[in-house]
């Protein structure tokens, strides 16, 4: 069965101060990005779609394309503003991107059959393609309802001490399956704790142990049928707000609801870690260092 990963590598980095992306965190300047493709590979991923802006191609190419091996089956998908079903137009001021789940949609060209979405900042660990791919060689044949994942972490392990977080927030019963999910935009850390701040400035608390989603889905194309229709009606009620953004858990809760998908919640018991901000660098950079030094990952990685 044929894998594809689909990184989204298309944000501004406006908390980091650049194209995080790109950013060399391994000794021999390897990206984030660099070791999610080392292990998504190792764990039967053989094809590989990275998502980014059109003005990053150039840089790109040079950075991360040129230094993979040949034998990576590689493509390029581009999340543009003026992106938008016939009918909608874009605001002329502007200039946040869509939102991950448009990013995704961004990518339905190029992606056939399974595949897994990442973001190209999150540090995922090998055991997160491996719970994916484990993922779609045991999901049962299609029906009416869709079969979907999601590669869950715990809340604390991916917080910053440098400032808030954006995460999926999940609910799921005891069977493992997402009863809910909230995009949480401010979760700041709170001692073993944690807690979103609200938009109206309220407090709301989170223990710390809540499964949360790091964009690491598990989908198949029939997904891109269902974020069209979705988009649409995101942006009927939300596309002349400058900042809004269409973000997966929006259509994975409309799924969920409606009993479209099954969406199953997989802990995979890897610890987090990436560069929210430039003062998680440093110890993005020591974490990579013990991994290489425990002989987890090659060096150079190629």
């Amino acid at each position: 069965m044929a894998l594809t990963l689909v990184v989204l590598a298309a944000g501004m980095g406006s908390r980091y101060g650049g194209l995080k992306q790109l950013d060399a965190m391994g000794p021999n300047g390897e990206t984030i990005m660099d070791y999610s493709l080392f292990d998504a590979q190792r764990a039967g991923f053989d094809r590989f779609v990275f998502v980014i802006r059109r003005h990053m191609e150039a840089a790109f190419r040079e950075q991360i394309l040129s230094r993979l091996p040949a034998a990576y089956d590689t493509d390029l998908a581009f999340q543009e503003l003026d992106q938008v079903p016939d009918g909608f137009f874009t605001p002329a001021e502007r200039v946040k991107p869509w939102g991950t789940a448009h990013a995704v949609l961004a990518a339905a060209e190029q992606v056939h059959g399974p595949f897994t979405v990442i973001n190209a900042d999150d540090f995922y660990g090998a055991g997160c393609f491996r719970t994916a791919a484990e993922f779609f060689a045991a999901r049962p044949p299609a029906t009416k309802v869709h079969e979907y994942a999601i590669v869950g972490y715990t809340l604390r392990d991916t917080l910053s001490p440098h400032g808030s977080v954006a995460r999926g927030v999940c609910r799921a019963d005891a069977a493992g399956d997402l009863i809910d999910i909230e995009e949480m935009t401010a979760i700041h850390q709170d001692g073993p704790a944690a807690y979103n701040l609200r938009p109206d400035g309220a407090r709301q608390p989170l223990t710390g142990d809540e499964p949360v989603s790091m964009n690491t889905w598990a989908f198949d194309d029939s997904i891109f049928p269902l974020l069209r229709q979705s988009f649409a009606r995101f942006l009927k009620d939300h596309g002349q707000e400058l900042k809004s953004e269409f973000f997966i858990p929006i259509i994975a809760r409309e799924l969920v609801f409606t009993g479209q998908a099954r969406i199953r919640v997989l802990p995979c018991g890897e610890r987090w870690f990436g560069v929210t901000y430039q003062e998680d660098k440093p110890t993005t950079q020591a974490r990579i260092r013990e991994l290489i030094a425990a002989g987890t990952y090659p060096t150079p990685l190629w």
